[in-house]
């Protein structure tokens, strides 16, 4: 008897796993709530990226004002998607728009915004995933707010989209700026 359920239990365990498994695999990512949400935002510095022209920034560069901050790269094909999302939202919004560009060779990001544009303020390079993860980053794109005291208020997963920007972002940025 005890030798049937030494056989048999690693195979209950085994379908109960494909079960949660099964269940989760269609789940919104969006749906994931970040620990850092009401937090503020990491201590961080990057550099500018090279070749692009803009500064990097820092920690202090998100405080006094609301900011939306960008986690994208050049390899990243819904980032591709999403950036005339961006590009429409800083002309209508005006809204301070800060890039991480995650992992990426500068000469790659270049050719990146000298193709779509570049909506971005400041563009910090993070080469080595660092900073993405003290952000709590996913995968690339992934698009915070952060308020004028410098707290993470609102993070999107994924790419944005027209109909993301009209009810979600832009309900953030609102409550945000308060």
């Amino acid at each position: 008897m005890s030798r049937i359920a030494l056989l048999v239990l690693p195979l209950v365990a085994l379908v109960a796993l494909i079960a949660v498994f099964a269940l989760n695999i269609n789940r919104d990512p969006s749906l994931i709530r970040s620990v850092l949400i009401d937090k503020p935002a990491p201590e961080f510095s990057l550099p500018a990226v090279e070749a692009l022209g803009l500064p990097g920034f820092d920690t202090a560069a998100l405080r006094g004002q609301v900011t939306v901050v960008n986690i994208f790269a050049s390899w990243c094909i819904p980032c591709r998607d999403e950036h005339p999302v961006l590009t429409a939202l800083k002309a209508q919004t005006g809204i301070a728009l800060y890039g991480i560009n995650q992992k990426d060779a500068p000469e790659n990001a270049k050719a990146f915004l000298d193709e779509l544009g570049n909506p971005y303020d400041a563009i910090g390079g993070d080469t080595n995933g660092r900073v993405s993860i003290d952000w709590g980053v996913y995968g690339v794109p992934e698009t915070f707010v952060v308020d004028a005291a410098g707290i993470i208020t609102f993070k999107h997963v994924g790419p944005l989209s027209p109909q993301s920007v009209e009810a979600e972002l832009l309900p953030a940025i609102a409550r945000a700026k308060g």
